[in-house]
């Protein structure tokens, strides 16, 4: 209570209003898988767009997976399940890159880099290379680095406010002198002081050294593009070459980055050892070969060794690069609630990849679901056993494959395949936040397009689901004149009581809003008015659910209850510091079978 110590007005704030319960989103996906490019491990990046994907993870272009001999299955699924994803209706997707560890980063090493040896002392032993380096693993990176040095003319007052670490050239009679600009002054490399006579502002002539007049000084800096093995460029401009410099090339392209966008999307970085001098670097760019007919006289490097490995495998969550480390990421991330590993169930460790993505989204206060593939090429038969394996109330599995034009197809190209097969989840997860948006989670995601599917790799019939429906399979299925969609919305779970996706997915809905929104309880006095606020917070929330048509009933009453009082808690739960609320619901359940009874009638029946 507020204090009353000297006579006088006070006005205070307070509340006649219980507290309010805002739903959580249910359409924010998470993707697990190989990647053509981008991060191992760390923050897990959000994606809102294809191009989006593209520029930190790369393109549609296919892996180059060691074990995998079948060129259908080298496929770059989660590139491919990200642009079904968005073609369907997601907008929000996580993305977690899978890798094998014995893929490989790509580089070059740049020929001739001595590091300096002061005066007195023995050569240094063999050290690191300098190098041009790929920021992470992956056979996307063997592209090539173009560099050219820019030169700028110099005037007095340039030379005086130009940062240290930048590199000046005068030439004088047809010979140039490279200088260095350490702690304000110029030196070239044998140390001799440039001497600066002119003090007009004017382009120079100036004197160079003593007794020469009529140079010509220039400022030197270095530009980089780097161009990935997909065509994907990045450049980068007025880069020093000595570390002082504020945009020194070993700075701008560090191996950690003050940012995270640069540590994202940069394609390489400049491994530059220390005691590396300015002129031994602007040397070795300038050995390189110069790209032929290329006016701006510009050099290539090109990046060679990166690899995507083997097919990535469950491993454990301490094993950078498999998917039970990429999905241990994925834990502190509250706003997910679908889980998928598009492609994996084309791999040898598919059981084993679906059984922690079970496992994951089975957590405690996880509150999500696993979207599951079936294996490529399957029967109806094979899929009952497929059913068999798995067991779980929070994951659903979809069948067949989905046959869709290849967007990397092109003319006169008969090599690459016109259309191809890709796994159901990319498609599925989009259908699943399209239905959210347009409908509520409480609405079942199925009688839905397939938005780009051309066929669907094997063609379901009606005595095929009546086979696998009862099971817990979900097929996509072509409809005369309703065209591609997915036929079916159960869980892979034999427990009666949670039978379809939308009472899994809305309960997550409803669990997950009302963790979030009551967080205000904790350590709150444990009586009376704490019981009844919590009642009618939790209340008011499914009002609001009840008449937006997601609970089943005529009236609140037949809809749900909300007990927190002396009837839900003993005297032992308060002396524990518990408060116990019971909530009921009445969820609307998918209408699965419609039926309608026909019978004949005579003329004079009454009916």
């Amino acid at each position: 209570m507020p204090e009353y110590l000297a006579p006088g007005v006070y006005v205070e704030e307070t509340s006649f209003r219980a507290k309010s319960i805002e739903g959580v989103g249910t359409s924010t996906t998470a993707f697990v898988g190989p990647t053509r490019r981008g991060p191992i491990g760390g923050t897990p990046e959000l994606v809102t767009s294809l191009p989006d994907f593209e520029r930190i993870y790369g393109s549609l272009e296919n892996l180059d997976l060691s074990d995998v001999s079948d060129a259908a299955l080298k496929l770059n699924f989660v590139a491919h399940a990200a642009r079904a994803y968005f073609d369907n209706g997601g907008t929000r997707l996580y993305v977690i890159r899978a890798s094998n560890g014995a893929a490989n980063a790509a580089g070059v090493v740049l020929e001739g880099v001595v590091p300096e040896v002061p005066d007195g002392e023995d050569p240094l032993p063999a050290g690191p290379d300098t190098a041009i380096r790929a920021r992470f693993p992956g056979a996307a990176y063997n592209g090539y680095v173009l560099v050219r040095e820019a030169r700028r003319p110099a005037t007095v007052r340039t030379l005086g406010t130009a940062p240290d670490g930048s590199l000046l050239s005068i030439t004088l009679e047809d010979t140039e002198t490279i200088y260095l600009k350490t702690s304000g002054a110029w030196a070239d490399s044998e140390a001799a002081a440039l001497a600066l006579t002119d003090e007009d502002d004017e382009p120079l002539p100036l004197t160079a050294t003593p007794g020469g007049e009529g140079a010509v000084a220039e400022l030197l800096t270095l530009s980089v593009e780097a161009v990935d093995a997909d065509g994907y460029g990045q450049g980068w401009d007025e880069l020093g070459y000595a570390a002082p410099h504020p945009r020194a090339l070993a700075a701008v392209l560090a191996e950690t980055p003050p940012n995270r966008a640069d540590a994202l999307a940069n394609l390489v970085w400049a491994d530059i050892p220390d005691g590396t001098t300015a002129f031994a670097l602007r040397d070795a760019f300038l050995a390189l070969p110069a790209v032929a007919g290329d006016s701006e006289g510009r050099r290539v490097l090109n990046l060679a060794g990166g690899t995507d490995g083997a097919a990535p495998t469950t491993g454990a969550e301490t094993v950078d690069g498999s998917y039970a480390a990429g999905l241990a990421l994925l834990s502190g991330l509250e706003d997910i609630s679908i889980v998928a590993a598009p492609g994996s169930s084309a791999y040898s460790d598919r059981q084993a990849i679906q059984g922690v993505l079970i496992g994951h989204a089975e957590k405690r206060r996880a509150y999500r679901i696993a979207v599951l593939d079936s294996a490529p090429n399957q029967t109806p038969g094979d899929m009952r056993v497929a059913r068999g394996q798995i067991d779980s109330k929070y994951a659903a599995l979809y069948y067949p494959w989905v046959v869709v034009s290849n967007p990397l197809a092109r003319p006169g190209r008969d090599d690459i395949p016109k259309q191809i097969a890709l796994p159901p989840s990319g498609f599925v997860t989009g259908i699943y936040a399209r239905n959210d948006t347009q409908r509520g989670v409480y609405k079942a995601p199925a009688n839905e397009v397939v938005t780009g599917a051309l066929r669907f790799e094997s063609d379901i019939n009606f005595a095929q689901q009546e086979l696998l429906n009862p099971l817990g399979v979900n097929c996509l299925r072509y409809l005369s004149g309703r065209g591609n969609r997915v036929w079916g919305a159960r869980l892979a779970s034999s427990d009666p009581e949670w039978k379809y996706v939308s009472d899994r997915r809305y309960f997550n809905y409803l669990e997950s809003s009302i963790d979030r929104g009551t967080q205000w309880a904790v350590f709150e006095p444990n009586g009376e008015r704490l019981w009844a606020n919590v009642r009618q917070t939790i209340s008011d929330f499914l009002y609001n659910e009840w008449r937006s048509g997601a609970l089943l009933g005529t009236s609140t009453e037949e809809a749900f209850f909300v007990r927190c009082d002396r009837s839900t808690m003993t005297q032992n739960d308060l002396d524990n510091g518990r408060l116990i609320c019971l909530i009921g619901v009445a969820i609307i359940k998918p209408a699965e079978f419609v039926i309608f009874r026909i019978g004949q009638k005579t003329a004079d029946a009454r009916s």
